[in-house]
Parts: structure tokens; C-alpha cells; sequence
């Protein structure tokens, strides 16, 4: 089994360098992580890096649900909704520690863009094309059931709402799971670890690529029959280093999310609603907070593609969206105790006008043979990952002679997922409570942490358990502890931010944690990973930068 521990970082750029791979993969988002798991599950030897931490773009930013393609339904994308629907039930299957039902309701009132005829005919096709099982079909609700179940929502005009089912998900960690368990079928993986130009042979064909540790700064050769471009908003950037990018290109639109205590918006359900302007809304409680969102504005900012902000119309659109349809809820800007801001990559193509961006995943294969991964959504990413390893397995096939085997994808637990699907994890759950509990772990904290980590959680109670004394030595409190090293020495930890934001979601959903937290944590992984001073130094910068930027908007001159 590969290491995927910080400690031997170094390690896996040294054994990128001197193998020859089959397929390297650029982008450790769910796409690349994705790709990464397919191929080297049917035996193929992969190699990914990522320029970033894992899910650090896109897919640390998404609305977080596993969407089962509702929205798809009112463009008549009726192949669409089907795939995604199904798609959505393997990715709660294979990873139900992560990815959980979340009943949604879709409130209609006098004038909007939802009516009771028209909501449950909407659903009732949805059921049926999407395969939602019986115990997760659409049922409608009368306006005082409506209310009853969410007093929040506006009362005047109110006639009745749907109610389905949508999944809820930890994006980053369901990304950070897909790629740990890419690792256990032996791929070579870091992150930090940036493509500054590609390799060819003399007929011009794609042959590696020259990557940079933007850690140490050394460069390494990468030697790759195939290589795969899946980096999200920077898909095109690669395209052209290759200088392939024509015809088709991206088009970058932002997403912004606000989160509040329940304190200040105290959501008991989850809703689904039209702003003013017609987009499409969710407001989710999640963890003692609602987050609400998103936008969807035209990205102009493109030298600053790893760095979305919010803005201060963006807050001020869903502050406005709010109050459309929780009126009684009284909350101002000051009220923000986190949000974030995240991109997505859409595709365009030149000549047509911008509103026919398709949001659908698309394929381009350069003359020089790149494969580059544009668009798709977080819950397609497995069919879009056996799609791509699928074409470089017919294409080792007929050019090397090497045999590889289908997708075993679809059956597959993501790392933390061998708890005998969403069934088994009801039983898995109750045990490792129980466990959890029984040394010294409140109840909550241990259901937050198998919730995190699922099958993998074992390991967290181990550290919780026997390093305590080491915990009191570093000033960590022993819970914060127990995940931090599981995060340095199983998940490829580099960075605070990385610790804070992609391996506990608390940047977003716990920001007084992390105010807490910040200061032993960064010494501890100062000392334990050998930072410069330099480093470090930079390190608490980048670190009380989102902090800040969590809730106060960005104005660019």
C-alpha cells in the first residue's frame, strides 16, 4: 500500500521522477481523484499532482450537495436527469459516511415560478427518471403543512410546497476519500505539485510533464504514456502550455455561499427557492449553522482563478434572496459568520452566444494527444472518471498492446466507506459511538468524528486514546489532536489552511474553532514538517487571510 502520509512527500516526487507511468493525471479535485481511483483500480500505474491542496478549487466550494439533477428537468435534459439520478445513488452507497439524504422543501407561492400542478408533475417525472427509491419519493404538502414543517418561510401568497429528497455531502472530504483510496490501489499522489510546461518526443507526441514542488521549489520529469488534464478553472491554462486550446473553452462563473449560526437564522429544513431574479436557492442546516447560496455571476478575475472572493453585491444578493422568502428572519451583513466563493468551470464555444454554456462534462483530445476534462458536476464525477479511463485503456491497448479491465467503480467503497453501504453505516455508527463514548469522547464529538471519517475512524480514536501525553506536550486539545495527526500522517496534510478547510470543513461551518485551534496547531506542524520561519510566517498569513476574507467582502480597485 502506497504512503499518502506528509512525512514522505518527498518521497512520492522522487518515485514520480524515476518510474515510467501509464497515465499521469493533473488536478486532484473530485475529477482528477476520480480518474485516479478508475485507473489504477483496473491496474494501470497513476500518477496525480496537484498544483494546490486536494479539492482546494472547485471542489471545496460547491453548494455541497450530490445534486440529483432536479434542476436539469426544467431544460428538458431528460437523459441528464436520469444518469445523475442514478449516479448520486452509488455515491451515497460507496461512501454513506460522507454523503447523506437531506429531505428538501420547494415552497410555492402566488406568482412564482412553481405552481402545485407543475411541482408534482416535476417530481413525479423526476422519481421515475432518476430511479428514486420508494421510501425517497416526492410527496406534496398543503401551505399550513408547509409552515408546520418550516415556520420560517414566507406566509403570504403561500400555496403548498414539494418535498424530495436531495444528498448532502462534505465535498473536500468525499474528494480527499475518492483520492486515498486511488492510493491504496498503489497511485503516486501529491499535492502542491505544479505542471510549468509538458514533455514531448519528436513526432510531437505528449510524453510527461516538468512539475514544480511549490514547497522547495525542485522540479522533477515525469515520464507518462497518457496524460489526463482535469484541472477544473484550470483546464485551459494547460491547454495552453500544450498549445491546444481552440474551439471549445471555458467560460468561468462564481458561486458564493453565507453561512449564520442558527442563532440568527434558526432553519429547521431544508429549502429550495427562486430569488428574486429566478435563480434557484438553497438555504441547508448543517451543524448548528445555515448556509445559504449561490450566486452565479461572470468570473472576469482570471489571473486570480485559485482565489474567488465574495463581494459585497454578492452578499448583498443573497441577504436580498433571504428576504424574499424568510421575512421574519432579521439578519444584516454583520450577521456573517463565515462564506465562501468557488468556480465553475462551464464550457463554451466560440461563435454562440454566451447563454448556451453547456454544463454538461465534455472530452478534448489535443493533436499532441492530451485528454483534457472539462465541465461535469460533483455527482457525475465517477462516470466521468470511467469515461476517461476507458479511453486511455483502449488507447494502451492499441498503441502498447497492454490489456486493462473494465470499471469496478460502481461497487467500489471510497476509502471510510467499508461499513456495509448506507444500511450497515446506521449499525457502524451505533458501535463506534458506543466505542467513542466509552473512552472519554462526549457523544457528539464521536459522531462528528465517524461522520468525518467513517470506517477510517478507528485510527482517530487510537490517537485520541494512546497520544494523549503528546497532545498535553503540544498544547493541542486531544480531540483536535487525534485529527490532526491522522490528517498529517494519512492524507497528505501540508498546510494549515489545509487542516482548517479541506480535512474539517471548520473555516467554514466552526470558525471560532479555528480561531481557537490556529495557534498550537501551526506550531505543532511547524516543528513536525520543518517549516522555514519564512514559511511559517507565511503559512499564518495565508491562513488569517481566509479567516478574514470569510467574513468581510473584497473590493478589487
Amino acid at each position: 500500500m502506497q504512503s499518502f502520509s506528509s512525512y514522505e512527500r518527498q518521497e512520492q516526487f522522487d518515485r514520480m521522477a524515476q518510474e515510467d507511468w501509464d497515465v499521469l493525471v493533473i488536478g486532484g479535485g473530485i475529477t482528477g481523484s476520480g480518474i485516479a481511483l478508475d485507473a489504477a483500480s483496473r491496474g494501470m500505474k497513476t500518477a496525480v499532482v496537484e498544483m494546490q491542496d486536494y479539492a482546494a478549487g472547485t471542489s471545496s466550494r460547491s453548494t455541497k450537495l450530490v445534486h440529483g439533477g432536479l434542476r436539469y428537468l426544467k431544460q428538458f435534459e431528460v437523459k441528464m436527469v436520469a444518469e445523475v439520478g442514478k449516479e448520486r445513488e452509488i455515491v451515497y452507497e460507496n461512501g454513506p459516511h460522507v454523503t447523506t439524504p437531506e429531505w428538501m422543501m420547494l415552497p410555492f407561492h402566488e406568482g412564482g415560478n412553481f405552481g402545485p400542478f407543475s411541482t408534482n408533475i416535476g417530481l413525479r417525472v423526476y422519481d421515475y427518471l432518476a430511479g428514486v427509491k420508494k421510501s425517497e419519493r416526492r410527496s406534496m404538502m398543503s401551505a399550513e403543512e408547509a409552515l408546520e414543517r418550516e415556520p420560517l418561510i414566507k406566509k403570504e401568497g403561500l400555496k403548498g410546497a414539494g418535498y424530495y429528497v436531495e444528498y448532502k455531502t462534505d465535498d473536500a472530504r468525499l474528494t480527499l476519500e475518492v483520492m486515498k483510496k486511488a492510493v491504496d490501489y498503489g497511485a503516486c499522489s501529491s499535492n502542491y505539485a505544479k505542471v510549468v510546461d509538458f514533455i514531448y518526443d519528436e513526432n510531437g507526441s505528449i510524453v510527461g510533464a516538468k512539475i514544480e514542488d511549490t514547497v522547495t521549489g525542485e522540479q522533477y520529469h515525469v515520464k507518462a504514456k497518457k496524460i489526463i488534464n482535469a484541472g477544473g478553472p484550470w483546464v485551459d491554462e494547460l491547454r495552453e502550455i500544450d498549445g491546444s486550446k481552440k474551439g471549445k473553452t471555458l467560460q468561468l462563473t462564481k458561486g458564493v455561499h453565507l453561512v449564520f449560526d442558527q442563532s440568527k437564522f434558526p432553519l429547521k429544513q431544508a429549502i429550495y427557492f427562486d430569488s428574486p431574479d429566478g435563480r434557484m436557492i438553497f438555504a441547508i442546516p448543517r451543524d448548528g449553522k445555515t448556509y445559504i447560496g449561490t450566486t452565479d455571476t461572470t468570473y472576469e478575475e482570471k489571473e486570480d482563478i485559485a482565489h474567488p472572493t465574495m463581494r459585497e453585491e454578492d452578499r448583498e444578493y443573497i441577504l436580498n434572496a433571504m428576504k424574499t422568502m424568510f421575512p421574519t428572519v432579521e439578519v444584516s451583513e454583520n450577521d456573517v459568520e463565515s462564506s465562501w466563493a468557488g468556480l465553475r468551470p462551464l464550457v463554451h464555444e466560440e461563435g454562440k452566444d454566451p447563454s448556451e454554456i453547456s454544463r454538461k462534462d465534455e472530452m478534448f483530445i489535443s493533436d499532441s494527444g492530451l485528454i483534457s476534462m472539462a465541465g461535469g458536476k460533483l455527482t457525475g464525477y465517477r462516470k466521468m472518471a470511467q469515461t476517461a479511463a476507458d479511453l486511455v485503456r483502449d488507447q494502451l491497448m492499441e498503441e502498447y498492446g497492454i490489456r486493462y479491465s473494465d470499471s469496478e467503480t460502481k461497487r467500489m467503497p471510497i476509502s471510510g466507506g467499508d461499513v456495509g453501504g448506507s444500511q450497515g453505516f446506521k449499525k457502524f455508527k451505533e458501535e463506534r459511538t458506543r466505542i467513542g463514548e466509552s473512552i472519554g469522547l462526549s457523544k457528539e464529538e464521536a459522531e462528528k468524528l465517524i461522520r468525518l471519517y467513517g470506517s477510517n475512524v478507528d485510527v482517530v480514536f487510537h490517537n485520541y486514546q494512546k497520544r494523549q501525553q503528546e497532545a498535553n506536550q503540544a498544547q493541542i486539545d486531544p480531540a483536535v489532536f487525534a485529527q490532526l495527526v491522522y490528517a498529517m500522517e494519512h492524507e497528505m496534510t501540508v498546510k494549515p489552511v489545509d487542516f482548517f478547510v479541506r480535512r474539517t470543513a471548520a473555516l467554514f461551518f466552526n470558525i471560532n474553532w479555528v480561531r481557537k485551534h490556529k495557534a498550537p496547531v501551526i506550531d505543532y506542524m511547524a516543528k513536525e514538517l520543518s517549516y522555514t520561519e519564512q514559511q511559517k510566517q507565511d503559512y499564518i498569513n495565508q491562513l488569517e487571510r481566509l479567516l478574514e476574507e470569510a467574513v468581510k467582502p473584497i473590493e478589487y480597485v
